[in-house]
């Protein structure tokens, strides 16, 4: 289980939201078992993650803490159809074990 984000942290992320261009979008697949293994590998290489509802955007507001729970990511914001993920890199370690 994840920690909870305090309110500094999550001020952080969406500032370093802005900044990004969605890497992945929702699309007609939905919450595919590819598109959650897509997304688990991004949190895994950049830890924020902005991602873009293109389709199933009237389910947005089901569909992104159902994203978050299945990828162990905090969801940090949903702003229209845009949803920002974040997880940090010591969580993605911990299935394997080894850490530097």
């Amino acid at each position: 289980m994840l920690e909870p984000l305090n309110n500094s942290q999550l001020r952080k992320f969406k500032s370093a939201a802005q900044l990004l261009e969605p890497m992945l979008k929702v699309g007609k697949a939905g919450l595919s078992e590819a598109f959650i293994r897509s997304v688990d590998t991004a949190l895994a290489q950049h830890e924020l993650v902005k991602i873009k509802f293109a389709e199933f955007k009237e389910q947005k507001k089901e569909l992104a803490p159902q994203l978050a729970e299945k990828t162990a990511s905090h969801l940090v914001m949903r702003v229209g159809n845009v949803m920002v993920l974040h997880r940090p890199k010591s969580v993605a370690e911990m299935p394997g074990g080894d850490k530097p």
